[in-house]
């Protein structure tokens, strides 16, 4: 069986992070590429109400389901089809949806978190961190919660003070360091991306 190639890509919220693997994917053949987004792998959360999933912290590690996360990339490593969760940010659960995924030559893993997982971060066979300025993330991500969640601007800031700051210097800065590359995106990068698209067709 041919080897898979895993790319980790992470960052803090609104770093730019899909924009970086939408300009990876242009230059690959669709099939040979698939996509796991860590957002859908919230835990399921059918045994609290909607008063109590609001609270979750979700930029917490603990809110992650990574033991079937790394199962799933396991998996379509060893050439399995798998059913990806479908996650709602709008009732804070899991939907009864799946999306069937095909194996693929490059998996890409995508999400904030993600590299606080040994077990994930040792799948992964280059990682990536996209670091942007903490004001240019927190305007992407006001801009983002209030057109895609359905949320308005003092709830996203008050959780951006009381959550996703905090969260975002406890355990997603420091893992920066067990990149192997670090992509700066408060402009467009055009080398960084080049660089790691030489080493994807390399592979392929």
């Amino acid at each position: 069986m041919e080897k898979v190639f895993v790319i980790g890509i992470a960052g803090g919220t609104g770093s730019g992070k899909t924009t970086v693997v939408e300009k990876i994917l242009d230059e690959l053949p669709t099939d040979e590429v698939c996509v796991i987004s860590q957002d859908s792998y919230y835990k399921a959360t059918d045994n609290l109400s909607y008063e109590e999933r609001i609270l979750i912290n979700f930029d917490h590690p603990k809110a992650i389901d990574f033991d079937l996360l790394t199962s799933h990339i396991k998996s379509l490593k060893e050439g399995n089809i798998i059913e990806q969760p479908v996650y709602s940010f709008r009732t804070h659960n899991r939907t009864k949806d799946t999306i069937k995924t095909h194996p693929a030559k490059v998996i890409i893993i995508e999400g904030i978190l993600i590299f606080t997982n040994e077990e994930l971060r040792n799948l992964c066979d280059i990682k990536i961190f996209v670091h942007a300025d903490a004001d240019e993330r927190l305007i992407r991500r006001i801009k983002r919660d209030i057109a895609e969640r359905g949320r308005n601007v003092d709830e996203v800031l008050s959780r951006y003070k009381t959550t996703l700051k905090p969260m975002h210097q406890m355990f997603i800065e420091p893992t920066k360091v067990l990149a192997d590359i670090i992509i700066p995106n408060d402009r467009y990068n055009d080398v960084a991306i080049n660089v790691v698209r030489t080493v994807i067709n390399e592979r392929l």
